[in-house]
């Protein structure tokens, strides 16, 4: 697995790569813009949050692992979530569109933030939104034929990839040590939260989905996917590590 100053070195070196030509003019057809403004008004003010909440997790539990560095990664990591919030509200202004102050979702979103403290739920609803947030810039990519909203969708796409690996290695640590049955009841507590969550994103964006290609089915087909390539693989990491340990104690 990658060590925090890994981490450090990928969020520091990547961020200062330029992937978007600004020089292109917006080309947001009015039927396009019916479909996918609203939504892509909320994602940008939900990518523009300051971080303080999860911020302050990392910071309790780096403490607690004796890992300060995962904080500067952390850091590093809100700060690539901000340049995408960025990379959107420029867009807005370009198309001459404002930005949004509030929204439901966020809010929601936003108030759970508040109340949370523990970095496995933490890294449990950043890799469910990452998952999700894939599954959203590609149906916004392909909801429109405008080149420079394609190419911060794809900007975003790239940064998320690392994203879901970041948080991925941290939610594998986080529950390493708990006991088999407590791994057990974390599953499907996990599975509950994911999939009622991704059910709220549908119902919020559903718009934007559809008009990237999506279908209900198609979406929770992909998030189903994800979802085993994510936190279903935790299941399936310790699960190894159990059977590998029971194998050697047989021998």
């Amino acid at each position: 697995m990658k060590t925090s100053q890994t981490w450090i070195e990928h969020f520091s070196t990547n961020i200062k790569i330029q992937r978007i030509d600004w020089q292109i003019q917006p080309s947001l057809k009015n039927s396009e813009k019916r479909n996918i403004l609203s939504a892509l008004k909320a994602w940008q003010l939900g990518e523009t949050s300051d971080g303080s909440h999860l911020l302050k997790a990392s910071k309790k539990y780096a403490e607690k692992i004796d890992d300060r560095l995962y904080v500067t990664a952390v850091e590093l990591f809100i700060k690539e979530e901000q340049k995408h919030g960025n990379n959107l509200g420029k867009y807005l202004d370009a198309i001459g569109e404002d930005k949004l102050t509030k929204n439901w979702a966020d809010t929601l979103f936003r108030k759970f933030r508040y109340f949370n403290s523990s970095m496995e739920l933490w890294t449990l609803t950043v890799l469910t939104v990452e998952s999700a947030a894939q599954v959203f810039y590609q149906s916004l990519k392909d909801a429109t034929q405008c080149k420079l909203l394609k190419q911060i969708c794809r900007d975003i796409l790239l940064d998320e990839a690392f994203h879901i690996d970041f948080q991925m290695q941290r939610f594998i640590t986080i529950t390493e040590n708990k006991n088999e049955f407590s791994k057990i009841l974390r599953y499907w507590v996990y599975r509950i939260f994911y999939f009622s969550t991704i059910t709220i994103i549908w119902v919020a964006y559903k718009k934007c989905f559809m008009a990237g290609g999506n279908s209900f089915i198609s979406y929770w087909r992909k998030m189903s996917l994800k979802f085993e390539k994510t936190i279903g693989k935790f299941r399936r990491y310790h699960y190894q590590k159990i059977s590998s340990v029971s194998i050697l104690y047989k021998e």
